[in-house]
């Protein structure tokens, strides 16, 4: 089993943030900004099918959705997949924030890209619940490194 932990592309979170939100209002409307997650869930790191199993699969979400975390305190990596494709966008965009960050700054980082881009508005209840659970579990994996 391999996992892919990379390098975030921004220093900070925050940045990774300000940089989704820039990203985002270059759209005009949804279908256009759904289409932008659709292909941001293809880049997703190649996830093994060895890891798909009921052990990594993120409950609260309609989706199958599956996610590993590795590391520490100091550096967190998250690998994840779904089978939907906006989810997998959604996911995406997750672990831009989160993933190879320390524990203390996804802790200290709440998830303001969600409003930011009009996510909280635009997403279906399922979905929205879909991706409470995700940045749910990577915050309490953090708080979980820190203890």
């Amino acid at each position: 089993m391999t996992l892919h932990p990379e390098a975030p592309a921004e220093a900070t979170a925050a940045e990774a943030q300000a940089a989704i939100a820039d990203e985002f209002a270059f759209f005009s409307d949804w279908s256009e900004r759904y289409q932008y997650l659709i292909d941001l869930g293809r880049k997703l790191p190649p996830f093994e099918d060895a890891l798909r199993i009921e052990q990594h699969r993120l409950l609260g979400c309609q989706s199958m959705v599956w996610i590993v975390p590795s590391g520490d305190a100091d550096r967190l990596t998250f690998t994840a997949a779904s089978d939907s494709a906006i989810v997998s966008g959604l996911i995406q965009l997750a672990l831009r924030v989160y993933s190879g960050r320390s524990a203390r700054e996804i802790v200290d980082t709440p998830p303001d890209f969600v409003a930011s881009i009009g996510l909280a508005r635009h997403l279906s209840p399922t979905r929205s619940n879909g991706l409470s659970a995700l940045l749910g579990f990577i915050r309490e994996t953090a708080q979980r490194a820190l203890a």
